[in-house]
C-alpha cells in the first residue's frame, strides 16, 4: 500500500480555476458533453493511478492514463490537492454506503462484517482511503495495555499496546476528507465490529483500524485479471480467518 500524505491540503473539493472570478457559480454550471466526458475519464484514471501507485503519483500519470493533456486535468482540478481530495471523499463515501448496506441487510453479525470486507475489497475503494482515516501506529513499548474501544469515539487518539495497530484519527478533516464524512465511515464500521465482537464471532483484540487495514490491503498486481481476482479473494479469505474468533 502506497499512501503518502505530503500532498494533502485543505483545498476545496472542486475549486474553480484561478482567475475565472465566478466562484460557486462555476462549480454549478453544467458541463458540455465533451467536458463532462473528459472529467469522467480523469476521475476514472485518477482512481486507477492512485490505487496502483499511491497518492504520490504525479498528475502527468493521471493525464496519460485518461488520454488527455495535463492542461485538461488542471482546468478541472487547479492543484493535485483538489483532485486527491475529490477522490478520497468519493471513496470514503462509497465505503460508508457499503458498510451501511451490509449492516442493514445482514442479520448475522459475522456475515455483515465479512460482506462489507468482500464488497469493499472487490471495489478497490479501501486502497484510496486518505491517510487521516487510515493512519495507524505500531507500539514502541513492549508493555501490555488494556484493549481500547475505538468504535464508540472514532475520532479519539488511542495508545497502542504491544503489537497492536491502532487508528490515529485526530487529524481527520485537516485536508483529505471533511470531519462528517470520516466520522460517518468510522461510526458504521465500528457498529459492524462491535456487533461481531459481542456475538463472540470476532477476536476481542480486533479494532476498527484493523478492519480498515484489511480493506486497504491488496494482492500484488498480476497481468491476468482472473488471476488478480483469484489472488485478492484468496488473500481476503486468509485475512478473514485471522479476524474470526475461535472456540478455546
Amino acid at each position: 500500500m502506497h499512501i503518502q500524505d505530503s500532498h494533502w491540503s485543505s483545498a476545496s473539493t472542486l475549486a474553480p480555476a484561478a482567475g475565472n472570478g465566478r466562484g460557486d457559480a462555476a462549480r454549478t454550471t453544467p458541463l458540455r458533453v465533451d467536458a463532462q466526458r473528459n472529467l469522467e475519464h480523469v476521475l476514472r484514471a485518477a482512481r486507477e493511478v492512485f490505487g496502483e501507485l499511491g497518492y504520490g503519483a504525479p498528475m502527468e500519470d493521471v493525464a496519460r492514463r485518461a488520454r488527455v493533456g495535463v492542461g485538461t486535468v488542471y482546468r478541472r482540478f487547479p492543484s493535485k490537492d483538489v483532485l486527491v481530495r475529490r477522490i478520497a471523499e468519493e471513496e470514503t463515501s462509497r465505503l460508508t454506503d457499503q458498510a451501511r448496506t451490509a449492516l442493514g441487510q445482514e442479520d448475522e453479525p459475522w456475515s455483515a462484517l465479512s460482506r462489507f470486507l468482500r464488497t469493499s475489497v472487490a471495489s478497490g475503494a479501501g486502497r484510496l482511503l486518505p491517510p487521516q482515516v487510515l493512519r495507524v501506529g505500531v507500539a514502541d513499548e513492549q508493555a501490555d495495555s488494556g484493549a481500547l474501544d475505538e468504535t464508540r469515539v472514532p475520532a479519539q487518539r488511542t495508545q497502542p499496546g504491544e503489537g497492536e495497530l491502532r487508528l490515529v484519527s485526530e487529524d481527520i478533516g485537516a485536508g483529505a476528507v471533511d470531519d462528517a464524512g470520516a466520522a460517518a465511515l468510522l461510526e458504521v464500521v465500528g457498529r459492524l465490529v462491535e456487533r461481531a465482537r459481542a456475538a463472540g464471532q470476532l477476536r476481542t483484540d480486533v479494532s476498527v483500524s484493523d478492519v480498515l487495514l484489511v480493506i486497504a490491503t491488496a494482492a500484488p498486481s498480476l497481468p491476468d485479471a482472473a488471476q488478480q481476482a483469484a489472488a485478492s479473494a484468496r488473500l481476503l479469505d486468509i485475512l478473514l480467518e485471522g479476524l474470526r474468533s475461535r472456540p478455546a
